[in-house]
């Protein structure tokens, strides 16, 4: 199982759409587009655990909300403070989804 998180970036949303548009011009089967959106899943996710070695910190002023279901944590916080090294950014919202990269793992090795 991948997760469908990066479906959602604009990347996820221009193959969608270009997948859409190879639909309605008969030159892709719908089976093939969702072939392609689920080898995207994959790839995304075993890119992003295996090639990102940037840390990034943050801190918020308050917690605002949290869940938990099927092994995905969801956080919203407010005035948050994010640091690298010496740059600093701050936000006054943020929504922090969360993974269980160990539930992916049979995912990665099916991508490569």
């Amino acid at each position: 199982m991948s997760y469908q998180l990066y479906r959602n970036t604009t990347l996820g949303h221009t193959l969608q759409e270009c997948l859409d548009e190879l639909l309605q011009l008969n030159m892709l089967s719908p089976a093939l587009a969702l072939r392609v959106l689920i080898q995207f899943d994959k790839s995304i996710n075993n890119a992003l655990a295996t090639r990102v070695k940037t840390k990034l910190h943050f801190k918020a002023d308050k917690l605002n909300t949290y869940r938990f279901c099927d092994n995905v944590w969801t956080f919203m916080l407010k005035e948050v403070e994010f640091r690298e090294n010496s740059e600093l950014a701050k936000v006054d919202r943020v929504k922090i989804v969360a993974c269980d990269a160990k539930s992916s793992t049979t995912s990665r090795a099916d991508a490569e």
